[in-house]
């Protein structure tokens, strides 16, 4: 009995999140917002594998949502590709470019590796400004409706959907993986590389295989988005794109699953109020970007000074702790890598 209730704990929660929000989009009119942050969810939930599990750094993860984007939009207006197959090969192509950069890369630690992946994403937007075939700096229009067989997605109600399916997909893969032989492994890099590797773990090839997975989520987000858009160029995918992952990962809590979709919806909302309130009638137009800025820095500073392990473990540490004072014990389903960094 104690057995089937602690499972049925463990899954009703996530439940009742995905029946939410299936029931939120048909409620709204514009669902652009909506859209754009369960893809930011995508990409910050493999973003949390590879900062909060595996213990590694990135500030390039928009190069691999560009690459999703980028196939879509060469593959389809360039060389006809169904739409279907252009979406099915995005997070092949990202994560082909997250191995290959990846193997390099990942010797270096700290905050050489973070300006190494910024690097990335810079060097493939300069791809994108100058090379005709990537957009030649116009970028590319036209990008046809997501197409399976006969059936076309049309309309921002069946995308926000695509969306949420896929965060739900990513989710469970990243859950399955985290609880694996090999997410045990990963868990060991946060702590200390030289232990894990001591311990038998395959360092080099365990860092470029979550970096991989990371950029796999990326990059289906990135084609999904090339759909919704349809139209990319270097500016889709601009340095703060990248630097608003991370802050939505550390704002809903490295090491937590959970914590980056929860990151990912606390930070949009945020920079949304914020643009509420730089459109107010008689302010200059440069509020916007100001407040953008400096809407990031705040909310960064406000978690790590009041909230350092980030919402969602904080959260799941309270009640750990309240339930411990009742003598009793409460699962807490939201945070699926408590083992992890934070």
């Amino acid at each position: 009995m104690t057995d089937t209730r602690g499972r049925l704990a463990r899954i009703l929660p996530p439940v009742v999140v995905l029946a939410v929000a299936c029931a939120i989009p048909p409620l709204l009119g514009d669902l652009t917002f909506f859209v754009q942050t369960a893809l930011a969810a995508l990409v910050v939930v493999g973003l949390s594998l590879f900062m909060g599990y595996a213990g590694q750094t990135s500030l390039g993860q928009g190069a691999f949502v560009a690459a999703g984007g980028l196939t879509v939009a060469v593959l389809t207006t360039q060389f006809g590709v169904p739409s279907i197959v252009a979406l099915l090969l995005a997070p092949v192509v990202a994560g082909v470019l997250a191995a290959v950069v990846g193997w390099p890369l990942l010797r270096l630690r700290g905050h050489y590796l973070a300006f190494g992946t910024l690097a990335v994403l810079l060097i493939l937007q300069t791809v994108m400004a100058t090379v005709p075939l990537f957009g030649g700096g116009i970028g590319i229009f036209g990008i046809p409706a997501l197409a399976i067989g006969p059936i076309q997605v049309q309309g921002q109600l069946a995308y926000a959907y695509l969306a949420i399916a896929a965060v739900t997909v990513a989710m469970i893969v990243a859950h399955n993986l985290v609880r694996s032989r090999f997410g045990r492994g990963m868990r060991a890099l946060a702590g200390s590389e030289s232990a894990a590797s001591a311990s038998g773990v395959a360092v080099a090839r365990t860092k470029v295989a979550v970096f991989v997975v990371a950029g796999s989520f990326a990059g289906f987000a990135g084609a999904v988005g090339a759909f919704f858009t349809p139209y990319v160029s270097q500016d889709t995918y601009p340095p703060l794109l990248s630097f608003g992952y991370v802050i939505m990962a550390v704002v809903g809590g490295l090491g937590s699953l959970w914590g980056g979709v929860v990151g990912a919806v606390a930070v949009s909302v945020w920079l949304q109020l914020l643009s509420a309130v730089s459109a107010t009638p008689g302010l200059p137009p440069v509020v916007g970007p100001v407040l953008q800025y400096a809407g990031y820095g705040l909310i960064l500073v406000v978690f790590l000074l009041l909230v350092p392990r980030g919402i969602v473990p904080t959260i799941a540490a309270r009640a750990r702790t309240r339930a411990a004072a009742r003598g009793g014990s409460a699962p807490i389903p939201v945070s699926v890598g408590s083992a992890g960094r934070g």
